[in-house]
């Protein structure tokens, strides 16, 4: 994790109000996590830090584009991504990052990395049934799609009754009382 140092954010050199922060993000970035579901990244993300005498608010905006693969067919396509995220920062005797939406940092500490919040929030902004645009329009062209359209069931033919086995008819005669 060497290559978040970029997203520590010294807060104590800051005056009170806020502050803006802008990153860039690419598949470098998801990298230093080992997440590979990316094929192409390309995210900005705006953080609107505001410094009060007793915590930090983080507000977190993400836009952009991820390219990953249909679950349908496996065709890559971009995937526009959105999604906005707040963290209160508190000050106390030790860290505590059990809750999701506030981060407690002990008293001497001077800067805060943003990098895994940056990470959840792309990661969790990410449909969870990711369908290829041309899919749900209908226009898409793919082997796989032919395979499954080759594959389908046709309603409109009716089912053939295949014939059975005289020997298996006798017993079912017994089965229902139809004895001749």
């Amino acid at each position: 994790m060497k290559g978040l140092k970029e997203y520590t954010i010294p807060f104590v050199g800051l005056k009170e109000g806020t502050h803006k922060f802008q990153y860039q993000i690419n598949n470098t970035f998801f990298e230093e996590f080992q997440y590979a579901e990316f094929n192409k990244t390309d995210i900005q993300v705006d953080i609107d830090f505001i410094k009060k005498s007793t915590l930090l608010e983080l507000l977190f905006t993400i836009k952009g584009t991820v390219t990953i693969p249909c679950d349908v067919t496996n065709e890559l396509y971009d995937q526009e991504i959105s999604g906005d995220f707040k963290l209160i920062v508190k000050f106390g005797p030790e860290f505590n990052d059990e809750n999701d939406e506030i981060l407690v940092l002990p008293y001497e500490e001077y800067q805060v990395n943003v990098a895994q919040y940056i990470y959840e929030l792309v990661v969790l902004s990410i449909p969870t049934k990711r369908v290829h645009p041309d899919v749900l329009n209908g226009t898409m062209e793919s082997e796989t799609l032919k395979k499954l359209k080759e594959l389908e069931i046709n309603k409109e033919k009716p089912v053939e009754e295949e014939s059975t086995d005289p020997r298996w008819d006798k017993l079912k005669d017994l089965l229902t009382g139809k004895n001749e």
